[in-house]
C-alpha cells in the first residue's frame, strides 16, 4: 500500500479512476489514515487492526476536516487501538451517551416547563375520589379561568384567585411571586385568597412526594416571613346568623314557602347544622325515616351518620319524590336543588330580618345549641367537625344512638321558641 505526504493540493487533485467504484490514497505523515474518493463523495477514513482483524471506519468528509485536524484525530485513533480500545466502539459507545444526555436534556426542559395548571389538573384527578364533591369543587372554582356563563343569573364568571398562576411552571412559584399575588388577591377577595393559598399549599406538599415534581417548587416557598405576613387572617364572622328571638319569624316566613323542597331544606339546614352541599346531596336510599337517621357527604371523612330528628323527619317524609335526590329539581342539571339563596333572602325580607346568608344556617345550629347545653363534642359529631381538645380530653366516637337523644332535645328547644306545634 503506497503512501505519500498529503496535502491540500494532493487531496483536492486525487480522483477515483472511471473503472472503479472507489479508489483510496494514503498518508505517509499519520499512520492509518487514508483518503476514499468516489464519483460522488470525498472522505477521510481511517483502517488499522485490533485483536489482528482489519478494520476501516470514516473519519468524516474532506470539505470538513483540516488536514491537520485529521492527522490529529488519526494519531488519536492509533493511541485508542494501541491500548487495545476498537474505535468503533468507542464510537458507537459515545454516540449512545450523547443521545441518551440529549434524551435526559430534553426530560429535564419538559419536567422544568410542567405548570402549574399541568400538575394540578392531575392533583385533583388523583385526590378526587378522597375528597367530597364540594372540597373538589372548591379546588375546580378556586382556578377557573373565568369568562364562562354563570349557571344562574346573568353574565359571565369571574377567574379564581388562583387562576393567574396556573399558566406559570412550578419552578416560578417562588416566595416572592406567592407574596405577590397574595397581596393582589387579598385587596379585593381576602377569604378566597386565604382559601386558595392552603390549597395551593396543600397541593406543593403532595408535589414534594411526586418523584416527577418533587424539587420543583422552590422549597422556601411557603415558609417565608414575607409570604406568612401576606396571607389574609381569617376573619371570623360576626352576626351572620339567627338570634334565640328571630326563630319565630324566621320559621313562620319559611315555612310559608310555596315550594316544599326550598322550605324543608333551609328548615333542615337549620335543625342539623349541615353545610349546604351535604344536605342538598342528600338521596333517598341513604335516608332511613323508619330508624331517624341519614348518611350524608362529609368534606372532611366521606361521609357521616346523624340522626334525623322527629320533626325533620316528617317534613322530609312529606316531600315529593322527583328522583333520587330528597332535595329533588326539575330545573337544576345535577337534578338536586343547588342553593335557594334569593328564596331565603326573600323570606327573610318578608319576616324583617337582617341578612343571614346559607352558611349562617350552620352557624345559627351551633350557637343554638348553647342553649340546651349540648356537650360540644355532641355537636361537633353532628355538624362534622373535630372538637376541641380544650373542650373534650378524647374524641369519641359516639354511636346515633346517644346523637338522637341530644338532637331531639336540641330540635324541640328550637322548635318552642319558634312556637310550632306539629305533632
Amino acid at each position: 500500500m503506497a503512501k505519500i505526504n498529503f496535502t491540500a493540493v494532493r487531496v483536492a487533485d486525487f480522483q477515483c479512476p472511471a473503472d472503479k467504484a472507489q479508489d483510496f490514497l494514503w498518508d505517509a505523515g499519520a499512520p492509518g489514515l487514508g483518503l476514499c474518493v468516489s464519483k460522488t463523495s470525498r472522505a477521510y477514513v481511517f483502517q488499522s487492526r485490533i485483536n489482528g482483524k482489519p478494520f476501516r471506519l470514516t473519519i468524516g468528509k474532506t470539505a470538513a476536516w483540516r488536514l491537520s485536524e485529521v492527522r490529529t484525530h488519526a494519531n488519536e485513533l492509533q493511541v485508542m487501538v494501541d491500548k487495545g480500545i476498537d474505535p468503533r466502539r468507542a464510537k458507537a459507545e459515545q454516540a449512545t451517551a450523547d443521545e441518551t444526555a440529549r434524551i435526559a436534556g430534553e426530560r429535564a426542559a419538559a419536567r422544568h416547563a410542567v405548570t402549574l395548571a399541568d400538575a394540578w389538573a392531575i392533583y385533583l384527578a388523583e385526590r378526587k375520589p378522597r375528597w367530597s364533591a364540594g372540597h373538589y369543587a372548591n379546588h375546580v372554582n378556586l382556578a377557573a379561568s373565568g369568562g364562562e356563563p354563570k349557571k344562574r343569573g346573568k353574565g359571565l364568571t369571574v377567574a379564581g384567585p388562583l387562576a393567574t398562576l396556573m399558566p406559570l411552571p412550578l419552578t416560578a412559584l417562588t416566595s416572592d411571586r406567592i407574596s405577590a399575588w397574595l397581596d393582589t388577591e387579598s385587596a379585593t377577595r381576602a377569604t378566597n385568597a386565604g382559601q386558595s393559598f392552603r390549597l395551593l399549599r396543600a397541593f406543593s406538599t403532595w408535589a414534594y412526594d411526586m418523584p416527577e415534581y418533587s424539587d420543583l417548587v422552590p422549597a422556601d416557598t411557603f415558609s417565608t416571613r414575607k409570604v406568612k405576613e401576606a396571607v389574609p387572617k381569617n376573619q371570623a364572622k360576626h352576626g351572620d346568623s339567627l338570634e334565640r328571638g328571630q326563630l319565630q319569624l324566621w320559621f313562620t316566613a319559611v315555612r310559608q314557602m310555596t315550594n316544599p323542597i326550598f322550605s324543608t331544606y333551609l328548615q333542615g339546614l337549620l335543625l342539623t347544622g349541615a353545610r349546604r352541599t351535604e344536605l342538598a346531596t342528600l338521596r333517598w336510599s341513604d335516608a332511613d325515616l323508619q330508624w331517624g337517621k341519614m348518611t350524608i357527604a362529609d368534606k372532611v371523612e366521606g361521609t357521616r351518620t346523624i340522626p334525623i330528628p322527629p320533626y325533620l323527619s316528617s317534613l322530609l317524609a312529606a316531600l315529593p319524590r322527583y328522583n333520587e335526590w330528597v332535595f329533588g329539581s326539575t330545573a337544576a342539571a345535577s337534578g338536586h336543588i343547588e342553593a335557594p339563596t334569593k328564596a331565603h333572602q326573600a323570606a327573610l325580607k318578608a319576616a324583617g330580618l337582617p341578612h343571614v346568608s346559607i352558611h349562617g344556617l350552620r352557624r345559627s345550629f351551633r350557637t343554638l345549641t348553647e342553649w340546651v347545653d349540648a356537650p360540644s363534642g355532641i355537636v361537633a359529631q353532628i355538624m362534622g367537625h373535630k372538637p376541641s381538645a380544650v373542650a373534650e380530653r378524647h374524641y369519641t366516637r359516639r354511636e346515633i344512638g346517644i346523637l338522637r337523644v341530644w338532637h331531639t332535645k336540641i330540635e324541640a328547644w328550637i322548635l318552642a321558641e319558634a312556637k310550632i306545634e306539629w305533632k
